[in-house]
């Protein structure tokens, strides 16, 4: 997985993205800190993001991106709450990283048949490689 820097910018994005709704729950916190460390970022540094976001860097490959858009995905529905700010925030997000739009409505859509609203890995996949077939 990517550079310092890449996954510095990946957890910059989620703080960020965590806090569209102007709050940071434990619970996100907490899934946050687990990606930090899933990533090799300690606490200390996981931390530090909280209060100075880090440079962005755009990620090179597209499984990069989906990995990263499902990341947001499972983040906003960590607190078993959606926004529609949040929805729209990570659909634009989304668009941003180049993803396809009806891929990104597809999962968008698809995330209330499963429990939690969590999709599985390779129904995902299977979305996004439809779109780029």
């Amino acid at each position: 997985m990517g550079t310092h820097k890449e996954k510095l910018s990946i957890l910059s994005e989620m703080i960020a993205f965590a806090r569209v709704d102007h709050s940071l729950k434990d619970s996100e916190y907490q899934f946050l800190l687990s990606v930090a460390s899933h990533l090799g970022i300690n606490k200390e540094t996981f931390d530090g993001l909280l209060n100075e976001k880090s440079p962005k860097v755009v990620l090179k490959s597209q499984a990069e991106r989906i990995v990263q858009f499902h990341r947001l995905l499972l983040l906003m529905n960590i607190d078993q709450e959606q926004h529609q700010k949040e929805i729209r925030t990570l659909h634009n997000i989304g668009l941003a990283m180049g993803l396809p739009p009806s891929a990104i409505g597809q999962v968008l859509e698809v995330m209330h048949q499963y429990p939690n609203k969590v999709v599985p890995v390779d129904v995902l996949i299977n979305i996004f490689k439809a779109h780029y077939n």
